[in-house]
């Protein structure tokens, strides 16, 4: 019962039928506040469309958008909150709703706000919520708002994007040009990024071929110019790129720092041959002075032959180890081989003078003067070398004895016991003292003593005082010798013997302190000298003797096998230079010259008697080498020179064209690149005039490219103009045909511009220009043709009138005359049609067949007219358009016709069909006119 009575007197919106609450809601009023708490209950009801209905007439915009999440698939929903956002119902203020777009991400819902949305700024907030690139491009393409569709075409980017949009976007015409910029935009950049990566490409593919050549005086700069190349490319390089760069700098960096170290080694070579021919003529200077002083000493002695050995014995080491090292030059060879001749001469004829120094000693004791000269000739001293002290007395004492047989008048001259004889040796005798020349000093004192010992007379005396002081000395001198080379001999023989028992050293070590102490031992002479320590030094010598002839074998064999090498290589440079290639290069030539320098220190050392003689060989055969390297190297400096002068021709050939002469100067950078080496000094010369040359004709085609570049872009600004004045000009009348090829010939005048990018979008535009316009000009003349028969028309009246006068036989077939019905002349174009319809007149016939024909040719006519027009025709007249296409086809194989063509032989066809019936003529006229008028239209500008 209580359920009952509450469903009788409860409110109707509380009824349980949802159609009883839609009705109780639809009569609520929302301004009424208890209106208001009704709606907000009913906003809550379990019916969607009673929810629905509740918060649109409550007004509430955020219920309806938190409802809307459990009903996006309801249209009534969508329908009501896209109302309310765009402001079409509701009177919600922007704030709010501006509020509630910004929390929403429906597309559809975005979509229909950026459509139908009542403000700028709600449209482009929906615009910006809209994150995908295909809604964008619907709202650029389909937005009635022109802010909105710039705002949106803005926000394409994509390529597949801007080409959707240049396609779709038909009714605004900025869409399609900021499309179509954005569009050559993009390929630019890609043109740009593609260009800028050949670019480095080419630079990386240069550096790398850079990195495989050999050295060249262009190298370095040519590496620089390319590290210069790479860092004005503007796009940065990938990571790739990046590391294959690094890669071939650092292989050419290494190519010049293997070409520096060599240089340095050179260098240095050059600077250690330049000592060591110093030193070869310091030692030359040396033994040179030295035989030089003994020519013009007094007399010779043993101690002045034991320092010139032992002089010669130093020079012959280091000038050994030096030609091991470094080759000799030829001045030096020559010198070498004059002081060796004199010193020889010298050595030879003090050996054959000892071999008679004890005979003569024995011939002066026992005064057997025949055998002394016997003995003085078989020596066979050389006059220019001045002789000994004996050698001095014996020829004073034969001259002494000739002086005896000479006849009275001739004893002028002194005696060989003379005081003035005797005082000059006795001077002899104190020069050897004062310089510790014992031996000779004492074979002089005991040649002295008998001529000394035979003076009696009292003026003698004091040579004889001088005598005994002298030989006082030679006491003196002989006792210091013994005292000072006793303890010497015994350190030697300790020295000898300790190295004989030194198990451990080195077998070169070894030989050198050999060497050296017998040496020291040798040059103690007699001094001090007795058969036990000699004895000791002997057998300790022969011990270190015995120890080291195994390793002076090995040594041996290791000198023969260099001085085979060495003899080998000089025969292989040999047979390199007996047939020499006509076109060697020097830079191979001057490497094996290098490389043979190298093998011959390598092969070091030789034996002492073979090195002055394959050095003499091996010293020629390099002087050979440096001589046809010169001349190659001067042939090449030749051809230079000639490249240089050719070069600095072609830069006064100002007829030749800038290409021509850039093509032959770079053959002859290829032919300069393919030569070797010019001579030192010649090379840096011709190099910087044959560069100046080369910059010179490259700074002219710089400067004409350059000009040649100013004045395309010149061509291209005018050709620019001209197409803004030509898009800025519209045709008005079909004369206006001059002023478009007045505008083309401006255009053939500027051509042919440079290939790219601008002149190729240049060429399409103005392609399209001209296109646009010769089609305004053609409807222009079509207008005016239909101009023209609109002011023919009562010339075509008078001949309906006439035609049917006739096909009513009221009268006779007359003729119109177009001059009294026409106020100004008939065109030409018509003139044979109206005297057709004239003769048409005389002749007619009034049968069902002609009527057909005429009904059908109207036809023909009629729909030729509508293809002509607007391009179609009726279902019912497609057998005519069939027919008519064909005609047009089989006319266009002859000649292409223009519209103006085909619309003047319409009409003339149309004024010559007759005689016409005015009910035939009436029944299509209209369309005919209508036809008429749509081609009289004209285009928009």
């Amino acid at each position: 019962m209580h359920g009952l009575l509450r469903r009788l007197f409860a409110p109707r919106w509380q009824h349980p039928d949802p159609t009883v609450r839609r009705q109780a809601l639809d009569r609520l009023d929302p301004a009424q506040p208890d209106h208001q708490k009704v709606l907000k209950a009913l906003s809550e009801d379990t019916d969607p469309g009673i929810r629905l209905a509740a918060l649109c007439a409550s007004n509430d915009l955020a219920g309806l958008m938190e409802g809307y999440t459990q009903h996006s698939d309801n249209s009534a929903w969508f329908e009501a909150i896209a109302q309310r956002l765009s402001g079409k119902t509701g009177q919600i203020e922007l704030g709010e709703r501006l509020r509630h777009l910004a929390l929403t991400s429906d597309i559809q819902l975005l979509h229909a706000v950026a459509h139908t949305g009542d403000n700028l700024d709600l449209r482009l907030a929906a615009l910006e919520k809209l994150q995908d690139e295909d809604d964008i491009i619907q709202q650029a393409c389909h937005n009635g708002v022109v802010a909105v569709r710039h705002r949106a075409a803005e926000r394409v980017i994509s390529e597949q994007g801007l080409r959707r949009l240049l396609k779709e976007s038909q009714r605004d015409r900025q869409v399609m040009r900021l499309a179509r910029d954005r569009l050559n935009a993009l390929k630019e950049d890609a043109e740009w990024e593609k260009n800028q990566r050949q670019k480095r490409d080419d630079i990386l593919h240069a550096m790398e071929q850079q990195a495989r050549r050999p050295w060249e005086p262009l190298y370095s700069g040519r590496l620089r110019h390319l590290e210069r190349e790479w860092q004005q490319v503007e796009q940065a390089p990938d990571a790739i790129q990046e590391k294959r760069y690094h890669d071939a700098l650092l292989a050419c960096r290494k190519v010049l720092h293997d070409h520096e170290t060599k240089e340095r080694e050179r260098l240095h070579q050059e600077q250690q041959q330049a000592e060591a021919e110093q030193t070869r003529e310091q030692l030359l200077d040396g033994l040179e002075e030295s035989l030089e002083g003994l020519l013009h000493s007094d007399a010779l002695n043993l101690q002045d032959i034991d320092s010139l050995r032992a002089q010669y014995r130093l020079f012959t080491q280091r000038w050994q180890v030096l030609a091991d090292s470094y080759p000799c030059s030829d001045d030096l060879r020559l010198r070498h081989a004059n002081v060796i001749k004199h010193y020889e001469q010298f050595i030879n004829a003090w050996e054959r003078w000892e071999a008679y120094v004890p005979l003569l000693e024995q011939a002066l004791a026992d005064n057997q003067m025949p055998d002394l000269h016997q003995h003085l000739n078989a020596c066979r001293w050389p006059e220019t070398l001045p002789p000994p002290a004996l050698m001095q007395e014996a020829k004073a004492a034969l001259a002494a004895q000739a002086k005896a047989h000479v006849p009275q008048h001739d004893q002028g001259a002194p005696s060989a016991t003379s005081p003035d004889v005797l005082n000059n040796q006795l001077n002899d005798l104190e020069n050897l003292l004062e310089r510790g020349a014992f031996k000779s000093a004492s074979r002089l004192y005991q040649r002295l003593k008998p001529h000394v010992d035979a003076l009696d007379n009292a003026s003698t005396k004091p040579l004889i005082s001088r005598f005994r002081h002298l030989g006082a000395r030679l006491a003196e001198l002989r006792d210091w010798r013994g005292f000072v080379a006793g303890p010497k001999r015994l350190q030697l023989c300790e020295s000898i013997e300790a190295l004989a028992d030194d198990q451990h050293m080195a077998e070169a070590a070894l030989d050198q302190h050999h060497r050296q102490l017998v040496k020291e031992w040798k040059s103690l002479g007699d001094a001090a000298a007795n058969r036990e320590l000699s004895t000791r030094f002997r057998g300790a010598s022969d011990r270190i003797h015995e120890r080291l002839t195994p390793w002076r074998e090995k040594l041996a064999q290791q000198r023969q096998h260099n001085l085979e090498a060495r003899i080998a290589m000089c025969e292989q440079l040999e047979a390199l230079l007996e047939q020499p290639a006509e076109d060697a290069d020097p830079d191979v030539l001057r490497e094996i010259r290098d490389k043979a320098r190298q093998q011959w220190r390598l092969y070091s050392p030789v034996t002492r008697e073979d090195a002055e003689q394959i050095g003499r060989r091996f010293g020629k055969v390099r002087h050979r080498l440096q001589a046809l390297i010169d001349d190659r190297a001067q042939a090449i400096a030749d051809q230079k020179q000639a490249m240089v002068d050719q070069a600095q021709a072609l830069i006064r050939q100002e007829d030749t064209p800038i290409d021509e002469r850039t093509r032959q100067l770079k053959i002859l950078q290829q032919q300069w690149r393919s030569l070797g080496r010019a001579p030192k000094g010649q090379e840096q010369l011709l190099w910087k005039t044959f560069r100046q040359a080369c910059d010179q004709l490259f700074a002219q085609r710089d400067a004409q490219k350059n000009e040649q570049v100013s004045r395309q872009q010149q061509r291209l600004e005018d050709m620019q103009a001209l197409i803004e004045r030509m898009d800025a000009w519209q045709p008005n009348h079909a004369d206006d045909v001059t002023t478009l090829e007045a505008f083309l010939a401006d255009a053939a005048a500027l051509e042919p511009l440079p290939r790219n990018r601008r002149s190729d979008g240049m060429q399409k535009r103005l392609s399209g220009i001209v296109r646009a316009r010769r089609e305004r000009l053609e409807r222009l003349k079509v207008a005016a043709r239909v101009q023209q028969w609109q002011s023919i028309l009562p010339l075509v009246n008078a001949h309906l009138e006439a035609d049917q006068a006739v096909l009513d036989n009221t009268a006779l077939g007359t003729d119109v005359n177009a001059d009294d019905v026409l106020d100004t002349p008939l065109p030409a174009e018509f003139k044979a049609a109206h005297q057709q319809r004239n003769q048409q007149r005389h002749h007619v016939k009034t049968s069902p067949l002609q009527l057909q024909q005429l009904q059908d040719e109207l036809a023909r006519l009629r729909v030729h007219l509508s293809l002509l027009a607007i391009g179609r025709v009726k279902q019912s007249d497609e057998p005519l358009r069939l027919a008519i296409q064909v005609e047009r086809l089989n006319e266009g194989f002859q000649q292409e016709r223009s519209q103006e063509v085909e619309l003047i032989s319409i009409l003339s066809a149309l004024l010559a069909l007759g005689p016409m019936p005015r009910s035939l003529w009436q029944a299509d006229i209209r369309e005919f006119d209508e036809l008429l008028s749509r081609l009289s239209r004209l285009p928009p500008h």
